[in-house]
C-alpha cells in the first residue's frame, strides 16, 4: 500500500495575491512552476523561491519538469522587478534559483548577483539564501556567487553517483561536489544540498553520498521523496515510508550535519528559513 501524505490547502486570499503579483512583475516562482506541495505553509511563513533567467533550461535532466531548448536573452529589468515583488510580498526570507544558462558567458551569475543587489537595496534586512547551478565550475562565475550579501548558498546534489550521469547527463557528480566545496571554503556562509530518494540507489549509496557532502564542507542537507511529474520522465522505482526519512535524518545528524529536513514532501527549500536556524 503506498503511502500518501496530506498536504495544507493554499489559502485563496494569499494564493490570489501572490499569484497578482507575480502576475503583474512578470515573474515566476518555483513555487507555483512545480505546484510544490509545501507551497501553502512556505508563503504562510512569507518565504518563497524565484526563478530567474527564464524558463527555458539549457540541459535536460531526466528528472526535471522544467522546459530545455534555446534559452531567450536576459531581461535586465528582471532584478527590479523583483526586488519589488519581495517588497510588495512582505516576503522576509527569499530563495531564488535558476534554469541552467550554460549559452551565456557567465552562466548567469552576473545576473544573480545583481537581483540580490536589487533586493538588498529595496528590503535591506531580508535574508536570501541562493540555489545555483553548477556554472561548470568556472571559478571566475562562482567567485561572483560567493561575493554576494546572502544568508546561504545552496547547489543540489540530486542523486547518489552511480546514478547521476543517466539522471543527470549534462552534469558531473565530481563537479557538483567541487562547486559546493568551493562555497564552502571561498564563503562565511553555510552550504546546503539536496538528494532526491526513490530514483533507484542503495541505502549504503545514499549514505556515502550524503558523506561526501560532508567532507566536501556541506553543512546543511535537505532529503525528499522524488514523484515523477510525467510519464516521459524517469520513474520512481520505490516509494520511501516516513520511517526512512526519520532514519537518514537520524544518520545525517550522526554524521555531523549542522541542519537536516527529511520527509517525502521535503523539496530543497523545505522550510529553509527554518533550517539551521535562519530565523533567530
Amino acid at each position: 500500500m503506498q503511502y500518501k501524505p496530506k498536504v495544507k490547502a493554499l489559502h485563496p486570499q494569499l494564493a490570489q495575491k501572490m499569484q497578482n503579483i507575480l502576475h503583474v512583475n512578470s515573474l515566476t516562482t518555483v513555487c507555483e512552476a512545480a505546484a510544490c506541495p509545501n507551497r501553502a505553509e512556505c508563503y504562510a511563513r512569507n518565504s518563497a523561491t524565484f526563478m530567474i533567467l527564464g524558463d527555458t533550461c539549457t540541459r535536460a535532466c531526466t528528472f526535471c519538469n522544467v522546459k530545455t531548448g534555446k534559452a531567450k536573452s536576459i531581461d535586465e529589468s528582471e532584478p527590479e522587478r523583483l526586488a519589488r515583488a519581495v517588497k510588495e510580498l512582505e516576503l522576509k526570507y527569499v530563495v531564488i534559483t535558476s534554469v541552467d544558462r550554460d549559452d551565456l558567458k557567465d552562466y548567469g551569475a552576473g545576473h544573480f548577483f545583481a537581483c540580490v543587489e536589487a533586493i538588498k537595496e529595496q528590503n535591506p534586512q531580508i535574508k536570501i539564501e541562493l540555489l545555483t547551478p553548477d556554472f561548470r565550475y568556472n571559478t571566475e562565475a562562482l567567485n561572483i556567487i560567493t561575493n554576494t550579501d546572502v544568508k546561504k548558498l545552496a547547489h543540489n546534489q540530486e542523486t547518489v553517483r552511480g546514478l547521476s550521469k543517466s539522471l543527470r547527463p549534462q552534469s558531473d557528480y565530481e563537479r557538483s561536489l567541487k562547486v559546493l566545496e568551493y562555497y564552502a571554503v571561498h564563503s562565511s556562509v553555510h552550504v546546503k544540498s539536496s538528494l532526491m530518494v526513490g530514483l533507484g540507489e542503495t541505502k549504503k549509496e545514499l549514505l556515502q553520498t550524503m558523506r561526501e557532502l560532508l567532507d566536501v564542507g556541506v553543512s546543511e542537507l535537505t532529503l525528499g521523496q522524488y514523484l515523477q511529474p510525467t510519464p516521459t520522465h524517469h520513474k520512481v522505482e520505490k516509494y520511501y515510508l516516513p520511517e526512512f526519512f526519520d532514519e537518514m535524518k537520524s544518520e545525517a545528524y550522526g554524521m555531523g550535519f549542522r541542519a537536516v529536513a527529511s520527509g517525502i514532501l521535503v523539496r530543497s527549500s523545505y522550510f529553509a528559513e527554518e533550517l539551521g536556524g535562519e530565523n533567530e
